[in-house]
């Protein structure tokens, strides 16, 4: 088991906060059709979610020590609610753990990092899937003014350029975002969303 500094348990407290962001937009989704329109290009709600969750199972066993790629491949889920809800908390007890110093990601070139480098992965993706599961159903999230100067932090310091561009790119190229725009909508430019984007009227 890893030593966790003082850093790293605040950054663990945020980014239990940030899956739980995740957790409460999941939930209020689970009235919605799983076919409905989602901001992530080609990808419906059940689509999305079934990303999230395998997302966080590969997360998971990162940080348990796995260096297992077949754990990331996204398989159909007959409840992607619920399976995203026990996948979110799977992962929060994973990481709270501490158990690897260094986690296997291997969507992220060149695949290996420290464990919170991948802590801050998780905790940027969970806010942004918040907010594209809540914007589908109309819903809003809320960024505590604890969580969303980290989480600023992070996505600033997600690489930019032609990684973007690649097929499967966990975020598009970034759009110009004004400093003083809300933390969320800077969040969410800065990692290729348009805070302005609603689903097509059907």
């Amino acid at each position: 088991m890893r030593t966790i500094s003082k850093e790293d348990r605040l950054l663990l407290a945020r980014h239990e906060r940030a899956v739980r962001l995740s957790i409460d937009a999941v939930e209020a989704a689970s009235e919605a059709r799983l076919s409905i329109e989602t901001p992530c290009a080609g990808w419906d709600l059940r689509a999305l979610l079934e990303h999230m969750g395998t997302q966080n199972r590969g997360f998971a066993a990162a940080a348990r020590g796995a260096n297992d790629p077949a754990v990331w491949v996204v398989h159909h889920a007959v409840d992607p609610i619920g399976d995203y809800v026990r996948s979110a908390h799977e992962v929060v007890d994973a990481f709270a753990a501490g158990e690897a110093e260094t986690l296997f990601l291997p969507e992220i070139p060149p695949g290996h990092f420290p464990a919170a480098t991948a802590l801050g992965f998780h905790l940027i993706d969970s806010v942004v899937h918040a907010w594209d599961v809540a914007r589908s159903v109309g819903h809003v999230i809320d960024l505590d003014s604890d969580l969303a100067p980290t989480a600023l932090r992070i996505a600033e310091a997600v690489p930019t350029g032609t990684a973007r561009l690649r097929p499967g790119a966990a975020f598009g190229p970034a759009l110009e975002v004004a400093d003083t725009t809300a933390t969320l909508a800077r969040i969410l430019g800065i990692l290729g969303r348009s805070p302005e984007w609603l689903p097509s009227r059907e």
